[in-house]
């Protein structure tokens, strides 16, 4: 057991740093990359190329409290026969972050940002990603703007894609934002500060509540997951905070799900490939229509997103308490996500999760590389260029992004359980209520219900499946390798 004169947060430093060399990422940025970065004096201007001027709109930024590698800004404008124009700026990072640079194969190595509970080993530098490169708060920046026009139901009625100046008017928190528009807070200072920009996000609120029940009238599944963030108190680690939805990061999830779509078929339209998101039709089914089955519910026998989403909706209403360890065991069986290089003439799967034909990741260039390599594609078509990167060598970057991609999952996941097993370490021989997470030939997965907290069935897995509830008694923690066992109560 480690004692608690030793610092959690130190700890958890040295095991981060440790699980992103095993898996081959690269923790620290290298020397040449350093020396590139001291020699950019500031952020980038127009490289040529129409840019327009749009930094009037009452763009804001909304994400979380902490977060400053801030890649997108929203605004709103209302148009007659109720429709609206929804923009959303996407920050211009390959003005400044160039293929073939060493800042670019720090990026290209580990394609994303790892966050982990005691550190964030950024994608790109920090003076990049929260400052130059980002949408900073009073500041200037080029930018993608994907503007589309949505009708009062909820569909795209069109869209068009540019490159433009934009001014960040408001670095909003989802918390505070969505507490707001529930009436459960008072409006936030930022907001109040800036003259109409209230009724602005009233607006994004009202069409992104449209643009998602849109989603799912078509098949895009409610699902809900149960994400636990340690809470320090100085070093030592005292709880876990879970974190929970709320109309502000649905604001922005729908907008962004609508952006990376139009981006997908822009791309298409000009003939360029492109990096698509895909989620498959689920690894899984006979388990997803055996749960169902469960609770009194007949799924078809074929994928059908549409009916997976009616079942879902009606258990989110029916016990809304349990629905994200129904919504985990869903998405454990339908396997994860990955990126597909689509070049001319082919014809990528879907998002199944999203029911969406055309998904790319476009939207975060300042923390996922596939969203580099699309906005670099992205920018030679809009200037009639020929495409940066040959076909072959997207589909080398694709399956790289997706196995780098699984690689940070696990150090995130790692480091999480070496805090969840700190944070337990003192509760061996306790009794909790568990939901089973994961089967395969490497055992058996549950997740305890308090604290929300994920480890192995060490004992007594024989016979049960994902999503069956089960008691289990705490065995074990391992807390330099993330290790946490529990054994089934009888």
């Amino acid at each position: 057991m480690i004692g608690n004169d030793t610092h959690h947060r130190a700890i958890l430093q040295r095991i981060a740093h440790m699980a992103m060399i095993q898996r081959g990422l690269l923790p620290d940025f290298s020397p040449g990359a350093m020396s590139e970065l001291a020699r950019i004096q500031g952020p980038a201007n127009s490289d040529g190329g129409p840019v327009r001027d749009v930094r009037n709109l009452l763009w804001a930024s909304i994400d979380n409290d902490d977060s400053r590698d801030l890649d997108q800004l929203t605004a709103a404008q209302p148009l007659s026969d109720a429709k609206t124009r929804i923009l959303v700026a996407v920050a211009d990072v390959d003005s400044i972050v160039k293929d073939g640079s060493a800042i670019n194969d720090h990026a290209q190595h580990n394609t994303t940002s790892v966050y982990t509970a005691a550190e964030i080993f950024p994608m790109l530098p920090e003076r990049l990603s929260t400052d130059l490169t980002s949408l900073s708060f009073a500041e200037d920046r080029l930018a993608i703007v994907v503007d589309m026009v949505i009708a009062a139901d909820g569909s795209l009625q069109d869209s068009s894609v540019y490159r433009a100046l934009v001014r960040n008017h408001a670095k909003l928190a989802y918390d505070s934002v969505a507490a707001w528009l529930d009436d459960r807070a008072p409006m936030p200072e930022a907001v109040a500060a800036v003259p109409g920009l209230d009724e602005n996000l009233r607006l994004q609120d009202k069409v992104a509540h449209a643009m998602r029940e849109f989603r799912h009238v078509h098949g895009a599944l409610s699902l809900q997951t149960i994400e636990a963030r340690p809470i320090f108190d100085g070093d030592q680690i005292s709880s876990l905070h879970v974190l929970e939805r709320n109309r502000a990061k649905d604001i922005i999830e729908d907008f962004m799900i609508a952006a990376n779509g139009v981006i997908a078929r822009y791309l298409s339209a000009a003939g360029f490939p492109c990096i698509r998101r895909v989620v498959r039709t689920p690894k899984r089914l006979d388990r997803i229509v055996e749960i169902a089955a469960q609770y009194g519910t007949r799924l078809p026998g074929n994928p059908d997103s549409r009916a997976l989403e009616t079942f879902l909706t009606e258990q989110r209403a029916a016990d809304p308490m349990r629905f994200p360890d129904l919504s985990l065991s869903i998405i454990k069986l339908m396997g994860p996500g990955e990126y597909i290089a689509e070049c001319s003439g082919d014809s990528a799967p879907g998002h199944f999760g999203l029911a969406v034909k055309d998904y790319t990741h476009s939207t975060a260039p300042n923390r996922r590389f596939t969203d580099l390599i699309t906005q670099r594609l992205l920018k030679a078509a809009l200037t009639g260029k020929p495409s940066p990167y040959k076909d072959d060598e997207l589909d080398l970057l694709a399956r790289h992004c997706t196995e780098e991609e699984d690689a940070a999952n696990k150090v995130e996941r790692q480091v999480a359980k070496s805090a969840a097993a700190l944070l337990l370490e003192s509760r061996i021989g306790e009794h909790f209520d568990a939901i089973v997470t994961g089967v395969n030939h490497a055992g058996t997965w549950v997740r305890i219900l308090d604290p929300p907290v994920e480890g192995m069935l060490a004992r007594g897995g024989n016979g049960i499946d994902v999503g069956d509830r089960i008691p289990v008694k705490l065995l074990e923690v391992d807390v330099e390798r993330g290790h946490i066992d529990f054994g089934r109560d009888h």
